[in-house]
């Protein structure tokens, strides 16, 4: 008898449904210390394991068009509107519904579709030589254009996503002609041809090599927190300065997420969604990253304070990605390399 009893327990146990435990696969632009520790936490209260797959913006909607149905990307988190808005156009997304993370958010921190949201804000104002560039000389970014800024400027390449978000907003603000005429003399005024990334154009302000750039304000605060004292030091002859505050407000972007169209862990996925929007994680992206919360009422990081308050775009951020398009042949006219 115990022998049938075993036997039939086997066969049971066979054919019974395996039980998975559940899991999210997350495509990330951004880099693992930036995201790691906030995806133990939630694996940690949730039991929820995430496959983590980091890599360049573009290289992962590429990879997600290439794989099709058989994907086995839940979310995909990446740095700019503009790919978000992208990944969307190429039909890579879906809307993200039975979730409370939406609710949570401004209109203008989602896709009218719900296809993706935003998780942190990004600031890109001025940063200004605290020794060579008197206060109240510059509060525009329409100043940029005049003659005393003359080999006086740092910026990045045109390639740059951040960089072709903010001439798109631009667009959507003060229209072709005005933002053409803006990038014109912009391009007329930089210090030396655009190279390196954000952290670079700080340098080039705090060496000497120019007295403004234009850059996240989290990269100047990774700066100042840096363990490395020439790096700190750095930083320190560097201050923002926030343009347009009498009338349109300074540039913002987003870090975002979206649901991928063929996620298989979706209700998995969705939840971490919501963990990202939680106070708890919006609190370390403002403390830890130095990021700006897309939510109300938390906290921001000693050094996010020190820049001081400000007054943001009003822009509809989808609106980066549909003239993005535009923004570049714009810079590609200008001789913006």
């Amino acid at each position: 008898m115990k022998k049938i009893i075993s036997c039939i327990f086997v066969i049971v146990t066979l054919l019974s449904p395996a039980v998975v435990a559940e899991q999210v696969n997350l495509y990330s632009a951004r880099k693992e210390a930036l995201i790691k520790p906030l995806l133990d936490s939630f694996t940690q209260q949730t039991g929820i394991s995430v496959n983590l797959v980091t890599g360049k913006a573009d290289n992962l909607i590429t990879r997600l068009k290439s794989e099709g149905k058989y994907s086995p990307a839940d979310l995909l988190l990446t740095t700019d509107v503009g790919r978000l808005y992208r990944a969307k156009q190429q039909g890579l997304t879906q809307e993200i519904s039975e979730t409370e993370a939406i609710s949570k958010l401004p209109n203008n921190y989602h896709d009218e579709q719900g296809h993706w949201l935003g998780l942190s804000l990004r600031a890109r104002p001025l940063m200004v030589s605290v020794d060579r560039v008197a206060a109240q000389s510059i509060t525009k970014m329409e100043d940029l254009t005049k003659p005393e800024w003359k080999g006086r400027i740092c910026i990045r390449s045109s390639n740059n996503i951040y960089n072709q978000s903010m001439v798109a907003s631009l667009i959507a603000q003060l229209g072709e002609s005005a933002t053409e005429e803006w990038v014109n003399g912009l391009v007329k005024n930089f210090a030396r041809p655009p190279q390196g990334g954000d952290r670079d154009q700080i340098k080039g302000v705090a060496s000497g090599l120019c007295d403004v750039a234009i850059a996240n304000t989290y990269y100047l605060a990774g700066m100042l927190s840096s363990k490395d004292e020439t790096t700190k030091q750095q930083a320190k002859k560097v201050k923002v300065v926030w343009p347009n505050q009498e009338d349109r407000g300074a540039h913002i972007n987003i870090s975002g997420v979206a649901l991928a169209k063929n996620a298989p862990n979706k209700a998995a996925a969705l939840k971490l969604i919501d963990f990202l929007l939680s106070e708890e994680s919006q609190l370390w992206y403002a403390k830890t990253n130095h990021e700006y919360p897309v939510l109300a009422g938390i906290p921001y990081s000693d050094i996010l304070q020190s820049f001081g308050v400000f007054e943001t775009e009003q822009v509809p951020l989808s609106q980066l990605g549909e003239l993005n398009s535009a923004a570049v042949q714009m810079m590609d006219r200008a001789g913006w390399k």
